[in-house]
């Protein structure tokens, strides 16, 4: 907007634009990315390796510096900048910056899988925490990536519009999305409890970290979405022991309950838990806290509980946090919305 309102054609304002990098397209995707790890995971912090995925962009600072340094002091006229073009308009620079930023878009997209995954496994309410609004701004970090590419093939048939004057749509959008994602991420502030280490592109099982609550770490599987359940001695034992706890001790009605509080009430670690429950029941830890959730609910169905109380009072009584993920355990577990089970009793 700068270069529209004259300021290329003017000094000292045309020198002001040609040596000041104001597209960062090096540094979008590294600050995604650690953005993306600093929302999921209370463990993330930036530390020295994080500082290497801002090598490239750091790069191109120093580029831009030493042609300023050399033009302005060494030999006091244009030189990289005689043929009066923009080095931020430059085809390479906007080329690396895209393979940058799609490579950074694959690794949040995973991270958040691998979240994803996880939670199912150490929390019985990972729906609250699941966070889809992320996917919303990591898709828009992907229209963004695709708007180079659609443009790139728009001009193929419009070559006007691959020149200064004609290509301001396409900076247009790109500022959009860019401040539509700034705008998603300070309006949806989250707090997540469960701190893990997990290795984005290698197939290894998460590393659960200490909490608070336990010095021990976990490795947990997740590398499965389904779970067949085996049998062996050990699991057969852990399995009665945590049959005993959920039907003597009803811990499923602790709306936060975790995989952790369940190992420590069996003196155990998490790992064993989370191994029986998966390998045992054949299930993740969420949906096996949900399963023992909707069983308390049909008993009060069918004792007649809705008649005297709402249903979503029932919900939160038996562990539930919200109408939603109560309706769609629910579902899952009977095939019926709560209402339609009633009908049927």
């Amino acid at each position: 907007m700068l270069g529209f309102a004259g300021w290329y054609d003017n000094q000292p304002y045309r020198d002001f634009l040609f040596y000041t990098p104001f597209q960062h397209l090096l540094f979008i995707g590294p600050i995604i990315y650690c953005y993306t790890q600093s929302l999921l995971n209370p463990a993330f912090r930036l530390s020295k390796s994080n500082f290497f995925h801002l090598i490239p962009g750091i790069l191109y600072l120093l580029y831009s510096l030493f042609m300023w340094i050399y033009d302005k002091y060494i030999f006091k006229d244009y030189y990289f900048y005689k043929d009066g073009i923009d080095k931020d308009f430059e085809s390479w620079y906007h080329n690396l910056g895209l393979i940058s930023m799609a490579i950074y878009f694959i690794a949040s997209i995973r991270y958040y899988n691998l979240y994803r995954k996880l939670m199912l496994q150490v929390v019985s309410y990972a729906d609250s925490i699941l966070f889809k609004w992320i996917k919303t701004y990591l898709y828009s970090f992907l229209i963004m990536l695709v708007l180079p590419i659609l443009f790139n093939v728009i001009t193929v048939f419009y070559p006007q519009l691959n020149s200064y004057t004609g290509s301001w749509w396409f900076f247009l959008f790109f500022s959009i999305i860019m401040y539509y994602i700034a705008v998603t991420g300070y309006a949806n502030p989250i707090v997540t409890k469960i701190p893990f280490e997990v290795s984005v592109f290698d197939k290894k099982p998460a590393l659960l970290l200490a909490t608070n609550f336990s010095s021990e770490e976990a490795v947990i599987d997740i590398e499965h979405e389904i779970f067949e359940a085996h049998t062996s001695p050990e699991i057969e034992t852990w399995k009665a022991k945590i049959e005993s706890l959920m039907e003597l001790q009803k811990v499923y009605q602790n709306p936060e309950l975790t995989l952790t509080d369940l190992a420590e009430k069996l003196d155990t670690n998490a790992a064993v838990i989370s191994k029986t429950i998966n390998q045992g029941f054949g299930l993740n830890f969420n949906d096996f806290i949900n399963n023992y959730r909707i069983e308390a609910i049909k008993n009060s169905f069918q004792q007649g509980e809705h008649k005297k109380t709402t249903l979503l009072g029932i919900a939160f009584d038996c562990g539930f946090n919200s109408k939603a993920t109560f309706n769609r355990a629910f579902k899952k577990n009977t095939g019926l919305s709560p209402k339609e089970f009633i009908e049927k009793l």
